[in-house]
């Protein structure tokens, strides 16, 4: 199949831009709206022998359809290899994956600095007889950990400290010791990073962040090219039922289009910002891939697209970053990221994390940079009183 069949017609040298408003979208029939509305169907007419493409609402919608074919435009323009499915939030596409591929005596390797619920999923791993092992996103370490097992798990850029590693060089590694490769890519986006290009088997993403942007949808998609590996995904979102209401999706779907727009204006403010915080004394341990003297740039500039919108940093105290917190006008003290309003939270508040009690980790939404900027220096100026 050429570039273009496979990708809906866009081509496989169209831009983000391009792709992003065109991505999913259904042939044009006469009189019929570009994008249809949500299929809301628990069943569908099923004469005689059930051999079409929709049967039952657990297994199939036509909405889930559209959208799943614009994230795999997203995550692989121009291959026809790649099945992309979507789940109900994010960490249900992180389980599907982990418990669809993992045995009683398999060994999975995960991050021991990544997202703060992944503690909790070693310990189910566990109960269920798979051995765990961690190391640190930052400086490849988990290279030391691959002899035998049958996964291994990157988080890159790692949430919440931003640390990146390298993915080809893990993937090539785990390849050459028979284990699979599963990427999160929810803290850089598609447009950020494609880890399926750089040789992972699992792109795995939160579509609730970025993706989607505007903090009213839970959603998370799987993308891979392993027919095997991703047949055993689909059939865990069967057993489970771990599946997106159509509305959802199609908000989802809806969202895409202004996505490439979204991301360059959240990126672009976000190295504006953290070349401001450098500036600062008060602030500490500033993490952002984007800055040519973070510790991830020299890697994360050989393997991403664009860096986050993302900025993470330390203050001198608990109370003085609960203080800045407060002052805040144009930033919402709240957990997600990803979404056009500017979001920060205390990280340690959670419990869940290994980081200083002063630490914030601060999204950057879509508004003014200007503004935005202004409103976090005023706030560090105003709690520091």
């Amino acid at each position: 199949m050429s570039d273009s069949a496979a990708d809906g017609g866009i081509g496989s040298g169209a831009g983000d831009g391009t792709r992003a408003v065109r991505a999913g979208l259904p042939e044009p029939v006469k009189y019929e709206p570009t994008l249809p509305g949500p299929v809301f169907a628990a069943h569908f007419h099923l004469p005689g022998e059930a051999t079409g493409p929709y049967k039952y609402g657990r297994d199939e919608n036509p909405t889930w359809t559209h959208l799943e074919r614009a994230i795999g435009e997203l995550e692989a323009p121009g291959r026809d290899d790649v099945e992309t499915l979507v789940f109900a939030s994010g960490m249900a596409a992180i389980s599907s994956v982990l418990f669809s591929q993992l045995r009683a005596g398999d060994t999975v390797v995960l991050p021991d600095d990544g997202y703060q619920v992944l503690p909790l999923v070693r310990e189910q791993l566990e109960a269920y007889g798979i051995e765990v092992r961690t190391a640190p996103t930052g400086g490849d370490a988990q290279l030391d950990l691959l002899d035998g097992a049958k996964l291994l798990w990157i988080e890159t850029p790692s949430n919440p400290g931003l640390d990146v590693c390298d993915v080809r060089r893990l993937a090539e590694a785990a390849h050459t010791r028979g284990a699979l490769v599963a990427v999160d890519n929810t803290l850089a986006s598609p447009l950020g990073q494609r880890p399926l290009e750089l040789g992972a088997d699992f792109s795995v993403a939160s579509g609730t962040k970025q993706l989607t942007g505007h903090g009213d949808v839970l959603l998370g998609y799987v993308a891979g090219s392993d027919a095997s590996a991703m047949a055993a995904v689909r059939r865990w979102r069967k057993v489970v039922g771990a599946i997106p209401g159509p509305m959802e999706a199609w908000l989802a779907h809806r969202s895409i289009a202004t996505l490439q727009l979204r991301v360059d204006r959240q990126n672009a403010t976000a190295l504006t910002l953290a070349q401001v915080l450098r500036e600062r004394a008060d602030v500490t341990g500033l993490r952002y891939p984007g800055l040519p003297d973070d510790p991830s740039y020299k890697i994360a500039s050989q393997q991403m697209r664009r860096y986050g919108c993302v900025v993470s940093f330390t203050l001198p105290t608990r109370t003085r970053a609960e203080r800045f917190l407060d002052a805040l006008r144009l930033v919402d003290d709240a957990t997600s990221f990803g979404g056009v309003r500017s979001t920060a939270e205390r990280r340690g508040r959670w419990g869940g994390d290994a980081v200083p009690e002063g630490f914030v980790r601060l999204s950057v939404g879509a508004e003014d940079p200007e503004d935005l900027v202004a409103d976090v220096l005023r706030a560090l100026d105003e709690s520091a009183r």
